[in-house]
């Protein structure tokens, strides 16, 4: 594997099995702390607006600076706000608002980070010499490789460490991102196009959504992956950390992530093997398919045993997804608008898991934790039925124009089947 390509792969892991960590150790800390499960949902939705703006930004930013010093200054910044947290419950104690605050900053580096990696995965396939399914594919493996040792790591520090002092390795996992992205050659994280500097950053901005306007494929993905991401919030969370606590079991909550994330792993390792000659539309019809009997599974929350099974299938249906999107998403927008494009998304979805958080926490205080659970299962048919309704898998096959606005540029769609 050449060092460029381990060096992204290894930056990328490295941020994730700190969100990883700390998906399963704060809503434990949060709720152990007496906040309550309406509490925690505030929490998330107080980042929505936050995330958005950033998110919005950021991608006139990935377009116009260099992505890979974007991806590090990002990571800085999640690992000082996750490192604050501690420290503000040694010196003063933990309560809602230094949570929101902090969570607040905290948004300031996630949709850049993510995008930013997101946005040099084509230079660096093509830097690499290595085909970009298989690249994508093992970004994916290396997803679900840091979200399986994530939750077991953090099962392992709940128990063992008192507090929020567990989040000191979550901020230090995400230093060590920000670190080795600087084996990523500076020349990577340059645009082909730079935009037009006369430009202002709204008309920078309505060129990236206008690629998104255009393309049926892009509403239709963007629909799915927001969907997807506020069910699995609001159950990754929410009604899962409020279940397994008021069962007196909150060790499972890292085992049933663990089987979620052992899913991806084997769907993003079969992907990056064999994906490149499966045809695409059958690959997320069968997702679909896989995600939707797995969140329905988890959402019975009959028995620790079927919930795992659920979360299983689920990782894996989820992989495929996420794979097979990423690569057409890769291919389909230009260079010189992708940053934009994918920080639109990528800032929706900050507000999706948010809102699934906030949802499930109102119905779960006035219902229960099963009643929660059904509703964001009812979510995911909604966006599903959503997504069939867009047509978006009839762009799969049919390659087109993307008409990039304020550019001065018609790029084709590349589209391989």
């Amino acid at each position: 594997m050449p060092p460029v390509a381990l060096a992204y792969l290894g930056s990328h892991f490295l941020s994730l099995l700190g969100n990883g960590i700390l998906a399963v150790a704060l809503p434990l800390i949060v709720l152990q702390s007496g906040v309550s499960p309406m509490g925690v949902g505030a929490i998330s939705l107080a980042t929505a607006i936050p995330a958005l703006l950033v998110g919005l930004s950021a991608g006139v930013l990935l377009d116009r600076f260099n992505r890979r010093t974007c991806s590090m200054v990002a990571d800085v910044v999640s690992a000082g706000a996750v490192a604050a947290i501690p420290v503000v419950d040694l010196l003063w104690g933990l309560n809602l608002w230094w949570l929101v605050a902090l969570s607040i900053v905290g948004s300031f580096g996630d949709v850049p980070g993510i995008t930013a990696r997101q946005v040099m995965v084509v230079a660096v396939a093509r830097e690499a010499g290595i085909p970009l399914e298989r690249l994508v594919g093992l970004r994916q493996t290396a997803t679900s490789m840091a979200l399986v040792i994530g939750p077991a790591v953090a099962g392992t520090l709940v128990a063992v460490f008192d507090g929020s002092a567990v989040l000191f390795v979550t901020a230090a996992t995400s230093a060590a991102a920000a670190l080795l992205t600087v084996a990523i050659p500076h020349r990577l994280g340059g645009a082909d196009t730079r935009p037009d500097d006369r430009a202002s950053a709204w008309a920078q901005l309505a060129a990236g959504a206008m690629v998104l306007r255009h393309s049926r494929f892009l509403i239709g993905t963007v629909t799915i992956t927001v969907g997807l991401a506020m069910t699995l919030g609001g159950l990754q969370g929410l009604v899962l950390p409020l279940h397994f606590t008021l069962i007196s079991r909150p060790d499972l909550l890292g085992f049933v992530l663990t089987a979620l994330a052992v899913g991806m792993l084997l769907g993003a390792t079969v992907f990056a093997a064999v994906g490149a000659r499966v045809p695409r539309r059958a690959s997320i019809i069968g997702a679909l398919i896989g995600t939707t009997t797995g969140f329905s599974l988890m959402a019975t929350l009959v028995s620790p045993t079927v919930v795992f099974a659920g979360a299983a299938l689920l990782g894996v249906s989820v992989a495929v997804q996420g794979s097979v999107i990423g690569v057409l998403q890769a291919e389909r927008i230009p260079d010189a608008v992708r940053g934009r494009v994918l920080s639109l998304q990528n800032a929706c979805l900050q507000i999706a898991a948010p809102a699934g958080i906030g949802l499930a926490g109102v119905v779960a205080e006035h219902g229960s934790p099963l009643a929660a659970a059904l509703t964001l299962t009812a979510l995911w048919l909604a966006a599903v039925i959503a997504f069939a309704l867009s047509r978006a898998l009839v762009d799969v096959a049919k390659p087109g124009e993307v008409d990039v606005p304020g550019t001065s540029m018609n790029r084709p769609a590349l589209v391989a089947e």
